[in-house]
């Protein structure tokens, strides 16, 4: 894949990121506003998981989709830098098969 097509690929999973992370911020907020406007008792809810329940989910998704997004940063960084696809611990090529299924990849499969 030439250097164009891979700051392609990055720059829509990128953005396909970018747009998931809004959603839930704004998903996260709405729950925030939900809590406040609730006198709910949340702790005894018979209904099911527990609005602190929801928004610790939300939370650990939130961190995790912040995290892909900032792994494509890198990536990018690396691309530009002339550093993508090279292993950062054993400085070999990440073969193009590990890139295609995590092309934000640090590492080859060996040095995971």
């Amino acid at each position: 894949m030439t250097v164009e097509a891979t700051r392609a690929q990055l720059q829509r999973l990128r953005s396909a990121v970018a747009d998931e992370l809004s959603g839930l911020e704004a998903d996260l907020h709405a729950v925030f506003e939900a809590s406040q406007d609730s006198n709910a008792d949340d702790e005894h809810d018979p209904e099911g998981s527990t609005i602190a329940y929801e928004r610790a989910q939300l939370t650990a998704v939130l961190a995790a989709t912040r995290r892909r997004l900032a792994d494509l940063d890198e990536a990018l960084t690396r691309l530009e830098s002339g550093a993508y696809g090279i292993c950062e611990r054993c400085g070999l090529p990440i073969p193009a098969d590990r890139l295609a299924i995590r092309p934000f990849a640090r590492t080859c499969v060996t040095c995971t």
